[in-house]
C-alpha cells in the first residue's frame, strides 16, 4: 500500500507545471490574517499584499524536480514552496528565517468597500510632484467646483510605514475617501505617496520622522503657491508630523487624527505592553521583556552598548524579539523615533488645531495623547480636542480595536469623523 502511494505521488509530480492566473492565499502571523496575490502569466509571475497596498512586486516561478511549485520573491527576502493538488496549492512561505504555512487558491479575495469613492466626480483632479532633496514626491491634487486662492487646502501626510497617497491598507483607502469627503464640500487636500514608495522616490533606509516632516514642508511650499491658507492633515506618525510643522509657523491649521503627541518611547512602551498581556503573556514575563525593552533605549538614548538579552529571565522567543528590536535600533528611524517627543512642542503651536482619536485605538492611546494635547496646546477657542467613542486607530467603528479587526471591517473610516472633520474646517472659514 506505501509503494501503491508512492508510485501515485511520482504520477503526479511527472504531470506537474506551474499554474496560470491568479492565486491567493492568507497567512496568519500571530491572529493577523495577511493575504498574498500570486499572478502568473507567460512572462512570469508577480506578488500583490493588497492588505499594504502593494501591487506588482517582482517574483520568478519554478518547478522543483519533485514538482513542487517554487516562488521566489527577491526584493523581500521571501519565497513560497508547495504542492498542488487539485484546486490547491499547500506549502510554506519563508522570509528572512520565519516560516508560516500558506495555501493557495484560484482566484483573488473580494472584499467589499463601500466608501471607496466611484466616479463620476463632481470636482477635479490633478497628478503634481514636489521634491524634498533628492525624494521627488508625487501626488494628486483634489480641487472642488469653483476652487481658486481663497478655497482652504489640507496636504495629507499617512502614518509610519511605506504607504501609497490613498494611505492604502487591507484594501481600504481613508485618505482618497477623505480627499473625496472634503472636496464636495468645498475644501482642495493634496495626497501623495510616501518616499521610496508608489510614484514617489527617495531614501527610505536612513530616513527619519524630521525627513518626512520636510518632505511634508515641501508639499506645504507647492500649495502656497496656489492657495492662501494652507493645512495639514496627519494619521498617526502623520499627526505627529503636523504638530511639528504647526510648531514651526509653516501650516495655518491642523488636523491630527490619531497622532501621536507623547514621546515615541511611551508609545512603543505602551504598545509592546498591551500587545504581550493581549497575546496571553503573564503579567511576570510581561514586566520583565518591558524592562530589558526600556533598558535598551536608555542605552540609546545616552549613548552606551545595548544590553544582552540573555541577562533577562524571559523565554527564548521574547530574547530574540529583543534582538531583532536592537538590530532595527541600528536604523536611524527607529533611534530617532525614540527619542521624539512633541509634547515639549506643543506650547509653540498657535493656528487652530482638531486632534480627534477612537476610544478603542489599540497603537496609539486615546487617553494619554489626548491628554498631552490637552495640557500642552495654548488655550485657543478654534482648538478642539476630542475622543470618538467605539473607533479604532483607522476610525472604524469595531468590537475590540486590534488590527487583527481592520481587514475584515467594512467601513474605511466612521461617517461622524467626516462630519467632525468638515464641520469644524467650514467654521474656520
Amino acid at each position: 500500500m506505501i509503494l501503491a502511494a508512492l508510485l501515485l505521488l511520482a504520477g503526479g509530480f511527472c504531470r506537474a507545471q506551474l499554474p496560470t492566473g491568479t492565486w491567493s492565499g492568507a497567512l496568519d502571523i500571530q491572529g493577523t490574517s495577511l493575504t498574498l496575490v500570486f499572478n502568473f502569466n507567460e512572462e512570469g509571475c508577480s506578488m500583490d499584499v493588497p492588505d499594504q497596498g502593494a501591487k506588482g512586486i517582482a517574483a520568478s516561478a519554478s518547478l522543483t524536480p519533485l514538482g513542487a511549485v517554487h516562488i521566489d520573491i527577491a526584493a523581500l527576502g521571501a519565497s513560497f514552496e508547495g504542492f498542488r493538488f487539485g484546486e490547491r496549492i499547500n506549502g510554506t512561505f519563508t522570509q528572512r528565517g520565519a516560516s508560516f504555512p500558506l495555501t493557495l487558491a484560484p482566484g483573488a479575495p473580494q472584499r467589499k468597500r463601500p466608501q471607496t469613492p466611484k466616479p463620476p466626480f463632481p470636482y477635479t483632479s490633478e497628478e503634481v510632484s514636489f521634491s524634498n532633496g533628492d525624494a521627488v514626491l508625487k501626488g494628486t491634487l483634489t480641487l472642488p467646483a469653483g476652487c481658486d486662492r481663497s478655497t482652504p487646502v489640507l496636504l495629507m501626510v499617512t502614518g509610519s510605514g511605506l504607504q501609497n497617497r490613498d494611505e492604502e491598507l487591507f484594501e481600504h483607502k481613508p485618505f482618497a475617501v477623505i480627499a473625496d469627503f472634503l472636496a464636495r464640500k468645498g475644501i482642495a487636500t493634496l495626497r501623495y505617496d510616501d518616499r521610496g514608495f508608489g510614484e514617489s522616490t527617495g531614501d527610505v533606509v536612513n530616513v527619519t520622522t524630521a525627513d518626512l516632516k520636510e518632505d511634508a514642508a515641501a508639499g506645504i511650499a507647492l500649495l502656497r503657491g496656489r492657495f492662501d491658507r494652507v493645512g495639514v492633515l496627519g494619521h498617526s506618525e502623520g499627526g505627529t508630523i503636523a504638530l511639528m510643522l504647526a510648531a514651526e509657523k509653516k501650516a495655518d491649521f491642523i488636523v491630527s487624527l490619531a497622532g501621536m503627541a507623547v514621546s515615541g518611547r511611551e508609545t512603543l512602551m505602551q504598545q509592546n505592553r498591551q500587545g504581550l498581556a493581549q497575546a496571553g503573556v503573564d503579567q511576570t514575563t510581561v514586566d520583565t521583556y518591558c524592562k530589558a525593552l526600556s533598558d535598551t533605549f536608555d542605552a540609546v538614548t545616552d549613548g552606551m552598548p545595548l544590553p544582552s538579552p540573555g541577562r533577562y529571565d524571559m523565554p527564548a522567543a521574547l530574547q530574540q524579539n529583543l534582538q531583532q528590536v536592537q538590530a532595527q535600533l541600528a536604523l536611524p528611524y527607529l533611534r530617532y523615533f525614540i527619542q521624539l517627543d512633541v509634547s515639549k512642542l506643543l506650547a509653540d503651536v498657535t493656528c487652530p488645531v482638531l486632534a480627534l482619536n477612537g476610544t478603542k485605538d489599540t497603537q496609539v492611546d486615546c487617553t494619554a495623547n489626548l491628554g498631552a494635547l490637552e495640557n500642552g496646546l495654548p488655550a485657543s477657542s478654534p482648538n478642539s480636542v476630542r475622543a470618538v467613542d467605539g473607533l479604532n486607530h483607522l476610525f472604524q467603528t469595531c468590537t475590540t480595536g486590534l488590527a487583527a479587526e481592520y481587514p475584515q471591517i467594512e467601513e474605511t473610516i466612521s461617517p461622524e469623523v467626516l462630519d467632525i472633520l468638515a464641520a469644524w474646517l467650514v467654521s474656520l472659514r
